[in-house]
């Protein structure tokens, strides 16, 4: 009885850890929120693979799996933009825009729930991804303030939120067996991205995001 109930409270702390970050993104608190949004990912990584581990995989899991995640990479990012967006815009309205991510984290989520060809790999940018995108953002502006980030930023959240029900095709990092062949897109994908982070630090994030891109291109006009 104990036994199921150990994925589904590591979900809970994702959902946790999204809540703090939210409000730390609120208060424009970017670093913890930062913090805050990494425990979530690792969370999430985690349930479900004590889940097969221990074999009590069950549908409360996943929803409630999409449910955290509807607050960690969904509710989280939208806080990150609408809070950036008040930063240069005086209307009050204008921030708002930064919750279309919100909502389409919600459609995206939703839809690989139901979507079937997604059981292995995904079709649209995945919310964890997209989350840390988002998240590079503020620090980004540290680096480059005198940059037109105001129209940059409702650019952004237009195509992202598309990004996210896209019809791109983008491989998962679940990998069934360690030889090479079998995942040399994936190892070489991580490889780079580690010397990117290393060098980079949260701002190789976005060219994290378009080597994904190109490796998941290569990777699917292989199969």
């Amino acid at each position: 009885m104990i036994k199921k109930h150990i994925p589904n409270s590591i979900t809970l702390l994702n959902l946790f850890s999204g809540c703090v970050g939210a409000l730390f993104a609120l208060k424009g608190e970017f670093t913890f929120a930062l913090y805050a949004a990494v425990f979530s990912g690792v969370f999430d990584f985690f349930d479900g693979m004590v889940a097969r581990l221990l074999k009590v995989n069950s549908p409360l899991g996943l929803q409630l799996d999409s449910l955290a995640d509807m607050v960690s990479f969904g509710f989280l990012p939208g806080a990150i933009i609408y809070t950036l967006l008040g930063e240069y815009f005086y209307n009050p309205y204008v921030p708002y825009i930064g919750f279309l991510i919100t909502m389409f984290s919600a459609l995206r989520l939703a839809k690989f729930n139901l979507d079937e060809r997604q059981s292995e790999d995904f079709i649209g940018l995945n919310t964890p991804m997209n989350t840390f995108v988002v998240l590079s953002l503020p620090f980004a502006i540290e680096v480059l303030p005198h940059w037109s980030w105001d129209w940059f930023l409702i650019a952004f959240t237009v195509v992202s939120s598309l990004l996210l029900i896209s019809e791109i095709r983008l491989f998962s990092m679940k990998i069934k067996s360690f030889e090479w062949a079998e995942n040399k897109y994936r190892y070489g994908f991580l490889l780079l991205s580690l010397v990117l982070l290393i060098l980079l630090q949260i701002l190789a994030i976005p060219i994290i995001l378009l080597l994904y891109f190109l490796f998941s291109f290569l990777y699917f006009s292989k199969k």
